[in-house]
């Protein structure tokens, strides 16, 4: 296991365009570039295909993306050491799983085994899905439910959890 001073996770979690990603942008980019961005969307609709290219656009030049719908771990593998990293987002590619079949509980260990380990800095954005209401379906539930423990795994190995709100990030731990 790599020495924790080579490293640092930072968790970055809050509701939908509550700025989560442009602040992890922000923290990433104080150190050197290249910045390296691993996506997890899949463009399915033209909206989507617009969000997508919005936030490739508010990059700009010294970016590096890497799109990782589905093999994240191997993704963050094959990560260079000391270069800086956002990752986003760990619901998107929770969603992209559970749609899969795949066995999200393995998923999410294998995911937060790796993310124990930064070689780097990197910058992991989730949403807060579980400060509404109760989902009316089955599906809905069992996401909202997998994200929550998602998001205690990944903030239990991070150093450091920042919660947005409004734009405005919140020190958590």
């Amino acid at each position: 296991m790599p020495d924790r001073a080579e490293g640092r996770l930072t968790f970055i979690v809050g509701g939908a365009r509550s700025g989560k990603s442009a602040h992890a942008e922000t923290l990433a980019t104080a150190g050197p570039s290249p910045w390296i961005y691993i996506a997890t969307a899949q463009a399915y609709d033209d909206e989507m295909r617009e969000r997508i290219a919005l936030h490739r656009s508010r990059r700009g030049e010294g970016w590096v993306t890497v799109d990782a719908p589905l093999d994240l771990v191997g993704a963050i593998e094959a990560l260079p050491d000391h270069q800086p990293v956002v990752i986003d987002c760990l619901t998107l590619w929770l969603t992209n799983h559970m749609l899969a079949g795949n066995d999200v509980e393995a998923e999410c260990r294998r995911l937060s085994d790796v993310l124990s380990r930064p070689r780097g800095p990197w910058f992991v954005v989730s949403n807060e899905v579980g400060l509404g209401i109760v989902p009316d379906n089955a599906l809905a539930r069992r996401f909202r439910d997998a994200a929550g423990r998602l998001n205690q795994q990944v903030a239990a190995v991070a150093d450091s959890v920042l919660m947005m709100v409004a734009g405005l990030p919140l020190k958590v731990k």
